[in-house]
């Protein structure tokens, strides 16, 4: 299958005006199941459909997985009972599970009857574990051999049902359905074809349960470099393996979610253009909200130091920027914190060396904002030797609180229980707002005595 090849719509387009499906046909052969999908989203429903049935049966089942939920649910409504017995038939049990939760009850059902008895139960058995859960991810077709086994009975093995598999790369070894070794096919096809599978597995197996975290299972792939991880239930007993591809995917919806709640918006599972405008609103304004009325308080603050205002109304001029420094400092700790909690370098316990380290950091980097900002007063104010001097320790003051904020607030959330992100940008910089106010006129009205 070409991996350079792009599908050229206008050309495929054409070639189903002039019904000229063989030739279609081998075009669509040479690409891959990614370019199919999305080729197939610039076409209309029909045409989809056209499309779709000419493609092989196991490329059928891989285009019809990486399709969104709404192109997948036309397609469905639109194949035959037949053609989706043929799509279901070559799909892995855990994308059948994916593909389901997404679609209408409708639409599940018909699914459902689509498929066979067998698969049924493992679907209803995958659907009953916790969303999030490596329960609900694992894929339970993978392949287990025994300690007695010989090299070449495994091999053979593999050979007659390796096809229906996920991956071969990695084989484990079971007693009683409990996990007792993991051996790899490179280590069966090096080996004695008479060695015992006993004496080349290796017994000292990562493995995650069923309960477990999702996104916790795919740091462990992540972090071990593996291609799949096997989950054992309450019992020890293997269940099933979570791949290093549903990994991938796992990761990618968790950032999208960090990134969103970052942002200040409800995390949405949709597309950016897959969600309607009304949606759009609805998940950015309740942050938006509530960040609008705790701003409040800032202002509730800048009306008791009102005297101080109208005594040096220079003073106002240099709040946007201590509050906007202020939040862009908060916003880079934070920011540096949160991706190292999600990818496990940091944890709660380092709270103190993170603080110790972001003070150190904030001392020079206040140092060098507050000596620039100082000349720029000085020249600008007619040498005012002593408001470039208050402006200067409060950004000192100010930076080294941001930073020190930015960071514990974050690792705080962490040790609660919450997502690390909601303490990012948006929020941060309000509360830093409020305290930047505080740390500004405590600091002039002491110098300036007013």
């Amino acid at each position: 299958m070409g991996q350079d090849r792009k599908l050229d719509v206008e050309q495929m387009t054409e070639l189903l005006e002039e019904h000229d499906f063989k030739k279609l046909k081998e075009e669509l052969e040479t690409i891959h199941p990614v370019d199919i999908v999305d080729a197939m989203e610039e076409l209309d429903k029909k045409q989809r459909t056209l499309i779709f049935r000419l493609l092989a049966k196991e490329e059928a089942a891989e285009v019809f997985t990486d399709m969104d939920s709404d192109m997948r649910e036309d397609l469905i409504n639109a194949l035959t009972d037949s053609e989706l017995e043929e799509v279901m038939e070559e799909m892995y049990v855990d994308d059948t599970v994916d593909v389901l939760e997404e679609m209408p009850a409708n639409v599940v059902d018909r699914l459902l009857m689509a498929t066979d008895e067998d698969t049924r139960k493992k679907i209803n058995a995958l659907l009953q574990y916790p969303e999030d859960s490596a329960g609900s991810i694992m894929n339970i077709e993978y392949i287990s051999l025994r300690r007695e086994m010989t090299v070449a009975d495994a091999i053979l093995k593999i050979r007659q049902v390796g096809i229906n598999k996920e991956t071969i790369y990695t084989c484990y070894v079971t007693e009683k359905k409990k996990l007792i070794g993991m051996v790899d096919v490179k280590d069966l096809l090096t080996a004695g074809e008479s060695r015992k599978i006993e004496e080349i597995m290796d017994d000292n197996v990562l493995f995650a349960r069923t309960l477990d975290d999702q996104e916790y299972v795919a740091n462990m792939i992540n972090k071990y470099g593996l291609v799949a991880i096997p989950i054992i239930d309450h019992e020890d007993c293997l269940v099933g393996i979570v791949t290093v591809d549903d990994a991938m995917l796992v990761l990618q919806d968790e950032t999208t979610e960090d990134i969103s709640i970052m942002a200040g918006v409800s995390p949405n599972e949709d597309s950016y253009f897959g969600t309607s405008v009304f949606q759009h609103a609805k998940n950015r304004s309740l942050w938006l909200m509530l960040l609008m009325l705790s701003a409040t308080v800032t202002g509730e603050i800048l009306g008791y130091y009102e005297n101080a205002m109208a005594v040096m109304p220079v003073l106002i001029t240099f709040i946007p920027m201590l509050m906007g420094t202020g939040g862009n400092c908060g916003s880079q700790s934070s920011t540096l914190v949160i991706r190292g909690l999600a990818v496990g370098e940091i944890e709660f316990k380092d709270i103190f060396r993170v603080i110790f380290k972001e003070i150190r950091i904030a001392l020079i980097v206040g140092l060098l904002l507050s000596v620039v900002n100082g000349i720029r007063i000085y020249i600008m104010y007619d040498q005012n030797i002593m408001l470039a001097l208050a402006l200067g320790i409060t950004m000192i003051a100010v930076v080294t609180m941001a930073k020190c904020i930015g960071c514990i607030l974050p690792l705080l959330a962490k040790k609660l229980g919450l997502d690390p992100a909601i303490m990012a940008a948006p929020l941060i910089t309000t509360i830093l707002d409020t305290c930047t106010i505080l740390v500004y006129f405590n600091i002039v009205t002491a110098f300036f005595h007013i």
